[in-house]
């Protein structure tokens, strides 16, 4: 149970750091459809700069910044130039899929096994880690998770405690008024996006860095998508985000228990598809939303 638990927190990290910036960027009216494209990019960023460098914080660095770059380029199409945010957001997803696949090829060919890099180690944290129950589970995890489980409660305080939160909100709910306060809303914008793509980049390279140790095309696995779901279901709430990340999390823990075990009953098939069962039973059971009055939406300035 304690191995469950600890994993389960472990699983729960990126789509944490994801589903806080997802949350943020909703909150100013942007909803981040390219968040799998973000994901994806992160992860073989991640791995290039771990794999080259042999240092798994330019790994990191790698990721963030195609995570902005990817985000930039979505804000773009978004936000200047006021194009459908489903539309353009499957479009960076189709075109990330394609271009990781190529460029991993141009790097490294077709090696006839994956390619590896030393999962990043967990940090235990001096005397708690030693905590009877407890300190095996919060306290001996990786640094990534470490900031994820700080980064939620932050982001809480800034989106509902402080001005700069305030104008991320305003601008979600009611643009004219920013703008008519002299704020740039496209600016506004444009900058969430940019942090949610530092944040998804972090988030993707998880699975490369700190997880498995290597990458492969299909290693985000539509866990992008939970992140964004996980968005909605926590009520656009970054504290809302963490329980549901965990629920996740420990899903996916369970599922990955199963397969190791034997799975029983449950064909493997099943079991894979457990967390993403588990998004559409919680989104059709929840009945209220709080919606960003004017999340989806182009704000066009009125002459």
């Amino acid at each position: 149970m304690i191995n469950l638990m600890s994993r389960a927190i472990l699983m729960s990290t990126p789509l944490l750091i994801g589903a806080t910036a997802e949350v943020f960027a909703e909150r100013a009216g942007v909803m981040i459809i390219a968040i799998e494209g973000i994901f994806l990019i992160g992860a073989w960023g991640g791995f290039v700069g771990a794999f080259t460098a042999g240092n798994s914080f330019i790994g990191f660095f790698l990721a963030s910044v195609l995570g902005v770059i990817i985000a930039a380029l979505y804000g773009v199409f978004t936000v200047k130039l006021k194009q459908h945010q489903i539309v353009a957001g499957t479009a960076i997803n189709i075109f990330i899929a394609g271009i990781v696949t190529f460029f991993h090829r141009v790097l490294f060919g077709v090696p006839l096994l994956p390619l590896t890099i030393e999962p990043f180690k967990t940090m235990p944290i001096p005397l708690l880690s030693r905590i009877p129950i407890v300190g095996p589970i919060l306290f001996s995890q990786s640094l990534l998770t470490y900031v994820a489980y700080i980064v939620a409660p932050l982001g809480f305080f800034i989106l509902f405690k402080t001005s700069a939160g305030l104008l991320v909100r305003s601008t979600g709910e009611n643009p004219e008024s920013v703008d008519v306060a002299g704020i740039n809303v496209e600016r506004v914008r444009l900058i969430v996006i940019l942090i949610a793509g530092f944040m998804g980049g972090i988030a993707g390279s998880f699975y490369s860095i700190v997880y498995l140790g290597m990458f492969t095309s299909g290693i985000i696995g539509g866990r992008g998508w939970i992140a964004f779901a996980i968005c909605f279901l926590g009520n656009w709430n970054p504290l809302g985000a963490m329980v549901g990340a965990l629920i996740f999390g420990i899903a996916e823990a369970l599922a990955i228990y199963m397969q190791s075990s034997g799975g029983g009953i449950l064909p493997n098939e099943v079991l894979i598809a457990m967390p993403y069962i588990l998004t559409i039973v919680l989104t059709i059971s929840r009945k209220r939303f709080n919606v960003p009055t004017k999340l989806g939406t182009p704000y066009i300035k009125e002459h």
